[in-house]
């Protein structure tokens, strides 16, 4: 039974809604999670267009996954693929793509004029994905996408695999069911990926309105299957938005599918869940919470698609620990090594490295992806500089269990967040940990353009958690075309005595505004979530035109 006060509580997040991208049953989950004001600074990451870095990423996928609902109200999940070249993006503000619905598709009657979606971009191999909702329109044999809300997501729990293609299956089938079969069953106990659909129709209808596609994964056998017509799925450490869980608490209608990815299946399911908010429903001690999933019908379709991934075209790299040096009481280097002794894959300044490692009492292999801190010239190194986080089982492992002649594995470095290749002033911006990609990109440019100016800004508590100082300084030291800038929050009496800083106080926009930097700097931004958004609203407000910003979400 609904509070006596419930109705003013749903007014007030109707009206909190209209001025942050949240709508209410967000902010209610992000409530009850303790993460904070998440709107506070959020808004910096998500947009109501495609940043030119996103069109490119969409446009360059051979498949998008998409949520919606059919004529019948139920939420669905659908991969839908294409030729090379299948999605376009006009503009910033739209997506075309050029394909056809199979008609066993559970979403083919419904896409139509006026449909709204949720889509996820998800690439793999390079582990990297993006999502935005957005409303459909049947256009010249094409179906154009207005996009409604977009922002990218960090490439955390994604297993690598690269794709190929096959001739499509002539005589595609379709078997439907109200609850799972046993080899069903068995499909979802050994899978490491899922993607997921839920719905908000906000009466509003502004831009949190709609429907959300979201990706899931972790070791085989993260989805505890419960019976034929019950699943739970485990809920990690994410991003803080609460976009799946926040539309579950105001229509608990779902959407899941599960992917062969070695013959091109679709399983797809549809039903209702709750959320239990203990976790103490799945024996998976990394869970924060758990969504249990009652099935209402099922869909499988064999050769679905004519993408196949595999996981053995990935290189795996088997490294040794053969260095850690304490940079600070949290936070810990890590020199690793081929296990062969020859060279490692060369990387860009700016990109991580997805690891694995066996931590006792895991089920399997645990992923994470950490900044490579060192100099790219060094083909015979890498170096990670890792933050123990209390809640985080990696890191912890890490710093704790991990010595020299410890072995780990790896793929090879990903990622996105490089230094633009050209000459024009470069603005590094760290706060905390964040300063580890920074260092790297500072060892590339200084190595490679001698002209370019660079202003390293860096923002910490004080010299006790300023880590990578001696190495920055004697980097900058040698370099006329280099400067940095200091800010220390929390300063002791000896760093001010020393002048071990150049700034009491956090970093701003305005300090970086000061700065009097010409038109056309990149300014590269890393560091907690909060900071990087200030930062980066600051920045757009003052006229820096958001293609100049760059930003790793960790």
């Amino acid at each position: 039974m609904r509070q006596p006060n419930q109705h003013l509580k749903d007014e007030l997040m109707d009206q909190i809604a209209q001025i942050n991208p949240f709508h209410k049953g967000e902010l209610e989950a992000q409530q009850r999670a303790g993460v904070g004001d998440v709107a506070s600074w959020a808004g910096g990451f998500i947009r109501k267009f495609l940043p030119a870095q996103h069109q490119e990423f969409y446009q360059s996928l051979p498949f998008l996954v998409v949520s919606g609902e059919d004529a019948s109200g139920h939420i669905w999940v659908t991969l839908l693929e294409g030729e090379e070249g299948f999605i376009s993006s006009p503009d910033p503000f739209s997506l075309v793509m050029n394909t056809n619905i199979d008609a066993h598709d559970p979403l083919s009657e419904s896409f139509d004029d006026g449909t709204e979606i949720g889509v996820i971009g998800i690439e793999l191999a390079s582990r990297r994905r993006n999502r935005f909702s957005g409303r459909l329109q049947k256009k010249n044999g094409s179906y154009q996408i207005a996009v409604k809300q977009s922002f990218g997501n960090c490439p955390q729990y994604i297993t690598q695999r690269g794709y190929t293609r096959v001739p499509a299956a002539v005589n595609k089938t379709a078997q439907s069911s109200t609850e799972l079969s046993s080899l069903q069953m068995q499909t979802i106990a050994a899978s490491d990926t899922l993607f997921i659909g839920t719905g908000h129709h906000n009466k509003m209808d502004d831009f949190s309105g709609g429907f959300d596609a979201s990706h899931r994964g972790g070791s085989k056998g993260f989805v505890n299957v419960i019976d034929h017509k019950t699943l739970l799925i485990p809920d990690y450490a994410g991003n803080n938005f609460f976009n799946t869980i926040g539309n579950l608490l105001v229509d608990n209608r779902i959407g899941l599918v599960f992917v062969d990815f070695e013959m091109g299946g679709l399983l797809q399911v549809s039903g209702h869940a709750e959320v239990d908010w203990t976790g103490d429903s799945i024996p998976d001690p990394n869970a924060r919470r758990a969504i249990k999933v009652t099935i209402d019908h099922v869909l499988e379709r064999p050769s679905a698609l004519s993408l196949r991934w595999s996981m053995q075209g990935q290189s795996v790299l088997r490294l040794n620990v053969v260095d850690k040096k304490t940079e600070s009481k949290a936070i810990t280097s890590f020199y690793l090594a081929a296990g062969d002794g020859g060279a490692l894959p060369q990387y860009r300044a700016g990109q991580h490295l997805p690891i694995e490692i066996q931590i006792p009492g895991q089920n399997g292999m645990t992923k994470r992806s950490y900044s490579l801190s060192g100099d790219p010239a060094r083909q015979n190194e890498y170096r990670l500089t890792i933050k123990r986080e209390e809640l985080g089982l990696v890191s912890r492992f890490m710093h704790d269990a991990m010595d020299v002649g410890s072995m780990i594995y790896a793929s090879r470095p990903s990622g996105t967040f490089v230094i633009p290749d050209d000459h024009s002033p470069l603005v590094l911006i760290s706060a905390g940990v964040g300063i580890t990609p920074m260092v790297c990109m500072l060892h590339d440019a200084l190595a490679n353009y001698e002209r370019r100016p660079i202003y390293f800004v860096h923002g910490t508590q004080n010299s006790e958690t300023h880590v990578l100082r001696d190495e920055v300084d004697h980097l900058i030291s040698k370099h006329i075309n280099a400067s940095q800038h200091v800010f220390y929050s929390q300063p002791s009496e000896d760093d001010i005595k020393d002048q071990d800083h150049h700034h009491v106080g956090r970093i701003s926009a305005k300090s970086i505004l000061d700065l009097n930097c010409m038109p056309g700097t990149h300014y590269m931004l890393c560091g907690p979530a909060q900071f990087q958004s200030k930062i980066k609203i600051g920045l757009e407000e003052a006229g820096i035109p958001s293609s100049y910003i760059s930003f790793e979400v960790f």
